[in-house]
């Protein structure tokens, strides 16, 4: 399965407010969930407790808008540096690699001039090596994650101004 299409099955599954989504086919079978796994039987289990916790659930989102707060500073302080650019970002989860293999060139270096679909980087994700291409034709400004590094979904990898 190429990122193209998790991209596509991701974004699907967000814009139809999919919980689950299992797709097989008689090479793979994947499966992507939202939230965490419940058992079978927990929602009834928890299903009278809700409504006391009902206040609980508050609080506890304001700690997760913390953490997204500070990636999302980090695009703005970069989109500074270069305002046309535009940012290539982590289409899944996984550990950034700028090389194909450890003794190898980077796939590109920051002043690189890089074309539309051209490989920028890979990203390894439950042993599966996917190759991230450049969205656009351009020269890459900054480079904003370090080799072999673990990337959140979303999360701005490149800086490239379109040319």
């Amino acid at each position: 399965m190429k990122v193209k299409e998790i991209r596509a099955l991701l974004e699907a599954m967000e814009a139809t407010g999919a919980s689950e989504v299992v797709l097989e086919t008689p090479d793979f079978k994947i499966t992507v969930r939202r939230g965490s796994p419940a058992p079978a039987g927990a929602p009834a289990a928890t299903a009278p407790a809700p409504t006391p916790a009902a206040p609980q659930p508050e609080p506890s989102p304001p700690p997760v808008p913390e953490p997204e707060a500070a990636p999302a500073e980090e695009p703005p302080a970069s989109q500074e540096e270069c305002p046309n650019c535009v940012v290539v970002k982590a289409p899944i989860v996984g550990t950034f690699y700028r090389r194909p293999a450890p003794d190898a060139e980077p796939y590109v270096k920051e002043g690189d001039r890089v074309e539309k679909g051209q490989v920028l980087c890979i990203i390894e994700a439950m042993k599966l090596f996917n190759e991230i291409e450049s969205e656009v034709s351009g020269i890459v400004r900054k480079i904003l994650v370090e080799d072999a590094e673990p990337v959140e979904y979303g999360q701005p990898l490149f800086l490239i101004e379109p040319v």
